[in-house]
């Protein structure tokens, strides 16, 4: 059995890459191997998947010829780098992608010595394929390294390579993001409801005009202001509202929200 791809936890994140890599034939399903501890999500994705599985991450990592996938939680991090201490000579030095948050490219590289190792902050919505992941390369990588990467991350979203100085930011915008976005189309629908909507309907019009924003801006590469100025007739409701939005501060609130997080971030991290 030849294993090319490796995954130390079968949560959400490591489900949704695997289920992609699968769906795309960029790994036989033979050619993967996964560790989870709780045995009936070990069930559920042999299952589901038709991979193997195992509860021994060190089985996971001696074999692994390509890729071992870190969806593990960072909390629990040390103790499996020094479960697989004795095994790092042993292997065929694949690629170390990590998912971590907070876990540093140092902290990797001494878990993991003279190994590639790759930091990398997906986004929640790569469980519907449609994230955003950023990567910052360690020390031992290679052109084909990244690019390795970039496929496996371009099976769940869009990627986009950084220095690992700014990854506190990326968690700020682009991690976090998803919950400033889910509470404006919240709010949005709460506004509906409030103008005499039904809950239902409001609740379908907040999501698909944002859903339907994004996309246009995304396919016509147009400025978000641009856009904007289209909507937005000489005395008309648009404008209306928007005036009120910068009564409220709406942008500034936006702007404040990645800082705060960043900073947060950036304190967990140390």
């Amino acid at each position: 059995m030849i294993i090319k791809f490796g995954l130390i936890g079968g949560g959400v994140m490591g489900e949704a890459l695997l289920s992609r890599l699968i769906a795309r034939k960029i790994y036989q399903r033979s050619e993967v191997l996964v560790s989870e501890p709780q045995t009936s999500r070990q069930g559920f994705l042999e299952d589901e998947y038709g991979v193997n599985v195992t509860a021994d991450n060190r089985l996971v990592f001696t074999p692994t010829t390509e890729v071992v996938f870190l969806a593990i939680k960072p909390q629990v991090f040390s103790a499996i780098a020094q479960e697989l201490a004795d095994v790092i000579d042993t292997v065929s030095k694949p690629l170390v992608i990590s998912i971590l948050a907070g876990v540093t490219l140092n902290q990797l590289e001494a878990a993991f010595p003279q190994l590639p190792v790759i930091r990398a902050m997906p986004n929640t919505p790569a469980t519907v394929g449609a994230g955003i992941t950023a990567i910052c390369p360690g020390a031992y990588t290679n052109a084909n390294h990244h690019e390795t990467a970039k496929k496996l991350f371009s099976a769940v979203g869009e990627v986009v390579e950084i220095s690992e100085n700014l990854m506190d930011a990326v968690t700020g915008l682009s991690g976090s993001g998803p919950a400033y976005v889910a509470l404006a189309i919240e709010a949005l629908a709460d506004g509906g409801v409030a103008a005499g909507l039904p809950r239902t309907i409001a609740n379908q019009l907040a999501l698909q005009t944002v859903f339907g924003t994004a996309k246009l801006l995304n396919e016509t590469k147009i400025h978000p202001a641009e856009l904007k100025d289209r909507v937005t007739s000489p005395g008309g409701t648009t404008i209306a509202g928007i005036a009120q939005l910068e009564r409220a501060g709406f942008r500034s609130a936006l702007i404040e929200a990645v800082k705060a997080a960043t900073a947060r971030s950036q304190e967990l991290g140390k």
